[in-house]
């Protein structure tokens, strides 16, 4: 009888184990769907109100609870949350918002998972954030008030307002062996008009702003709104990537270190390959070298694959895959092996279907949808893997 009850406990917990090691658990942060979405909606939601909200989702095909929400952190329905951002160690995450001049926190070490507000008062309209290496710091981009925020990123409260020569901040990424932040100027947030044109340099260490720089080849205004910017892990001389989102083009500012400066060049339009509206930026790496960049393109919705192995100012084109209208944040396994695309951009008509398009990386394909959210009458506003299972790629 001990025997059997010794037999029967170790293949519960050899059981329990396999369970839990099936999970890959993603964190979105969603809101309902507009009226007139919800009336040619396939599965009509009845009655629906504004919410928001972060979900905790099971993307695990091979889990028994795969597509199931495991978790859920309530928000307020007028904050609107945007993005969702780990810091150095993804010991937090930082979630941004466009309606309240917040930046939320979430301690990811413990759960369940809550999330408490900071204020930022000179923030109109959060978007994203970037750290330091050492990762005291960080950095927000503030789309309605021409700003980025400097903040202490151990006691979470800002310490400097960086006011910047064009409006409407939005990308941004941090190089610290050359001491430098680059943002992009894009589109003003209460319509998405009046598309800028610039990256703006900032010394990382003073905050000193530099120099702007055109990323356009067209006369000015070009209307090409910069959106998306990231810089290569790793890449000699530095190179960063900019998504030009009506512009539709992809472009690289390269370092130069005798002038102290950026090089800016066109190097892929998207017209090419019937996409629009060019986005999220992320590198994967291979023996600790950049190989792989991938875009995203809300329209139609794609996910494309640059080689970079080679000359990561010269990215090639390898497969676009297709993903859903709005395809716009990913997450990444640590393994390599799928990639989760978020299909919503701000919920606009067009590009807000709601899904989640799971991507078999070696298969280079995309495999399932992930309806969790949309079948609720939300979408999905952006998209991280819990640290356990996250790739920060590149970023």
């Amino acid at each position: 009888m001990l025997r059997a009850c010794l037999i029967a406990g170790l293949t519960a917990a050899l059981l329990g184990s396999v369970s839990a090691r099936a999970e890959i658990l993603a964190m979105a942060n969603y809101e309902s769907k507009p009226p007139d979405a919800l009336k040619a909606f396939k599965h009509p939601v009845a009655g629906q109100t504004r919410q928001e909200g972060i979900a905790v989702i099971d993307v695990n095909p091979a889990s028994p609870n795969y597509k199931k929400i495991v978790e859920t952190i309530p928000l307020p329905p007028d904050l609107v949350a945007h993005h969702i951002f780990y810091n150095r160690d993804s010991t937090k995450a930082y979630v941004t918002s466009l309606g309240k001049s917040e930046l939320g926190v979430i301690d990811t070490t413990k759960r369940p998972l809550t999330m408490k507000q900071v204020a930022v008062p000179d923030c109109k309209m959060g978007e994203d954030v970037v750290f330091s290496a050492d990762n005291t710091r960080w950095f927000l981009t503030c789309l309605g008030s021409a700003n980025v925020i400097a903040g202490d990123a151990i006691k979470d409260e800002p310490t400097q307002t960086i006011a910047l020569p064009h409006p409407y901040a939005h990308g941004i990424s941090i190089h610290d062996g050359i001491d430098r932040i680059l943002v992009t100027s894009t589109v003003r947030g209460s319509d998405l008009g009046d598309a800028r044109e610039t990256i703006t340099a900032i010394e990382a260490s003073t905050g000193k702003v530099l120099e702007s720089y055109k990323v356009s080849n067209k006369p000015s205004p070009s209307g090409e709104a910069p959106v998306e910017i990231l810089f290569v892990p790793g890449a000699d001389p530095p190179v960063a990537y900019v998504t030009n989102m009506y512009g539709g083009t992809l472009w690289t500012a390269t370092w130069d270190a005798a002038k102290k400066g950026f090089d800016v060049a066109q190097v892929f339009d998207f017209g090419s390959v019937k996409a629009g509206v060019p986005l999220e930026l992320y590198v994967l790496s291979k023996n600790g070298r950049p190989d792989r960049l991938h875009v995203t393109t809300a329209k139609p919705g794609h996910l494309h694959v640059f080689d970079i192995s080679q000359d990561a100012g010269a990215p090639k084109l390898l497969k676009s895959i297709a993903a859903a209208e709005g395809a716009h944040h990913v997450a990444y396994t640590k393994d390599g092996r799928f990639a989760y695309v978020q299909n919503s951009l701000l919920n606009l008509p067009g590009m807000n279907d709601g899904s989640i398009t799971l991507v078999d990386l070696n298969k280079g394909e995309a495999v399932d949808s992930i309806d969790t959210l949309k079948d609720q009458g939300f979408a999905p506003n952006s998209i991280v893997l819990l640290p356990e299972w996250n790739d920060m790629a590149g970023h």
